[in-house]
C-alpha cells in the first residue's frame, strides 16, 4: 500500500463505525473516500474538512457503487441491519464485495459481528457470517474481517438514552449476565490496523471488545459519569420480542452464551489498549 496515492473507500463513513475508521485513516494521512447517500450532510462535510473525498453511493444501487469504487485500492465495508433489515443487509454486503472484487480492489476489510462464526441462531449475526463467506470466497489479494461486540455508544441511542434520562438502564438480560462491549473509537483503531498491516493480517478474523460488565455494574458506572443515579431495570423479554424477534433472540443468547473475546490477549497481540466503559462514559454527553 502506498499511503500517498492508494485510496481507501470507507462505507458508513457518516455513521459510528465508518466514521471512526475514516478519522483514524485521515489522521494518519491516508487517502480516504467517504461513501454516503448524502454528501451534503453535516457529517459528510465534516469529513471533507478533515481531508476526505466525499463520494455519493447507495448499497442498493450497483451503478453508484461501481462509480465510487473506481480506482480504489482498499475498502472498509459495513452495513446496518437495523436500517436495512436482515435480508437486505446481507444482499448489500454481498453486492459491495462482489463489485469491489470485479473492480480490482486489492484489500477488503469487512466489519461483521463478534461470534458470527459460532452458529448463534441470531438472524443479524448469521447473515453477516454469510457475507463473510462471500468475502472469503471472492479471493481478494488480501482481506481482514473485524468482528465487534455490543457498542458502548448504544447507551446513547434511542434504545437506551430516553430511559437513562429517566434514571433507568432498561434491557432484557439477567442481572448476572456479563456483556462484552466496545467503544467505536477502538473499532476505528482496528480498522486502521487492518489497512496498515494488511499483509501481516491477511485472512485474519478478529473478534474485538474493550470491556465486560453486568448491567448493574454498567448502571453504576453511568451514574458516576452522569453525576446522577441510574438503576438497572430488567425488561421482560416478551416485551422485547413484540418489537423485534431478532433483538430478543440476541438478548437471550447473551444470557445463555455470550461473546467470548480475549480482551487482554488482543491488547497484547495487536497493541491496541482497550477503552474501558468507565473511560468511555466519562467522555460521553449525558446532559
Amino acid at each position: 500500500m502506498r499511503k500517498a496515492t492508494d485510496t481507501i473507500l470507507v462505507t458508513g463513513a457518516t455513521g459510528r463505525q465508518g466514521g471512526a475508521v475514516a478519522r483514524e485513516l485521515l489522521a494518519r494521512k491516508h487517502r480516504v473516500s467517504a461513501l454516503t447517500r448524502k454528501p451534503e450532510s453535516e457529517a459528510a462535510q465534516a469529513l471533507a474538512k478533515l481531508g476526505a473525498k466525499v463520494s455519493r453511493g447507495d448499497f442498493d444501487d450497483a451503478a453508484s457503487l461501481e462509480q465510487a469504487l473506481e480506482g480504489v485500492w482498499g475498502v472498509f465495508a459495513m452495513q446496518n441491519t437495523w436500517e436495512a433489515g436482515v435480508e437486505r443487509e446481507e444482499a448489500q454486503g454481498k453486492r459491495l464485495a462482489e463489485i469491489a472484487k470485479a473492480g480490482g480492489v486489492q484489500h477488503f476489510v469487512y466489519s461483521s459481528v463478534a461470534s458470527a462464526h459460532r452458529r448463534t441462531g441470531i438472524p443479524h449475526f448469521d447473515n453477516k457470517w454469510r457475507v463473510e463467506e462471500t468475502v472469503r470466497g471472492l479471493g481478494f489479494p488480501s482481506h481482514v474481517i473485524i468482528r465487534p461486540v455490543f457498542f458502548m455508544e448504544n447507551f446513547l441511542s434511542p434504545w437506551f438514552k430516553p430511559g437513562i434520562d429517566q434514571g433507568k438502564l432498561m434491557i432484557a438480560i439477567q442481572p448476572t449476565t456479563v456483556l462484552q462491549m466496545i467503544a467505536v473509537q477502538d473499532i476505528g483503531k482496528y480498522g486502521l490496523l487492518a489497512f496498515e498491516k494488511h499483509g501481516d493480517l491477511n485472512g485474519r478474523e478478529i473478534d474485538v471488545a474493550g470491556d465486560a460488565r453486568t448491567m448493574s455494574e454498567t448502571a453504576r458506572i453511568l451514574s458516576e459519569a452522569a453525576s446522577r443515579t441510574i438503576r438497572f431495570e430488567r425488561v421482560p423479554i416478551a416485551e422485547v420480542r413484540k418489537a423485534s424477534e431478532d433483538y430478543g433472540t440476541m438478548l437471550e443468547w447473551f444470557d445463555r452464551v455470550g461473546y467470548n473475546v480475549d480482551i487482554p490477549g488482543n491488547a497484547t497481540e495487536y497493541g491496541i489498549r482497550p477503552t474501558t466503559l468507565q473511560e468511555w462514559a466519562r467522555r460521553a454527553a449525558w446532559a
